[in-house]
């Protein structure tokens, strides 16, 4: 019953994050967000260290940035190969029936 619980936590903070995500790229759509706020400064921290590994490998096309969508499915694709592979390991060790 604990394996069940921790597989959910895990799926949630990953749901979380591209929450997250996509709020961030709302937000850039609105030029008077003030990005001094402390909760939209680490919303935008914390968002930024992944999505700049994107912004690195692909560049905007014309005013469109890309890179957040490309983001998300590589976030789903690592949420499922984890959970996948969290709910190998629970049956394995006999933790999941």
């Amino acid at each position: 019953m604990i394996a069940l619980k921790i597989l959910e936590a895990i799926a949630n903070c990953f749901y979380v994050f591209l929450l997250m995500i996509f709020v961030r790229c709302l937000l850039t759509w609105f030029p008077f967000v003030n990005w001094d706020n402390p909760i939209l400064k680490m919303l935008r921290v914390s968002t930024d260290l992944y999505l700049d590994w994107f912004r690195k490998i692909i560049p905007p096309i014309g005013m469109f940035d890309i890179s957040p969508m490309v983001a998300g499915f590589v976030l789903i694709i690592l949420r499922n190969i984890t959970l996948y592979g969290a709910v190998f390991l629970f049956s394995a060790l006999g933790l999941l029936r």
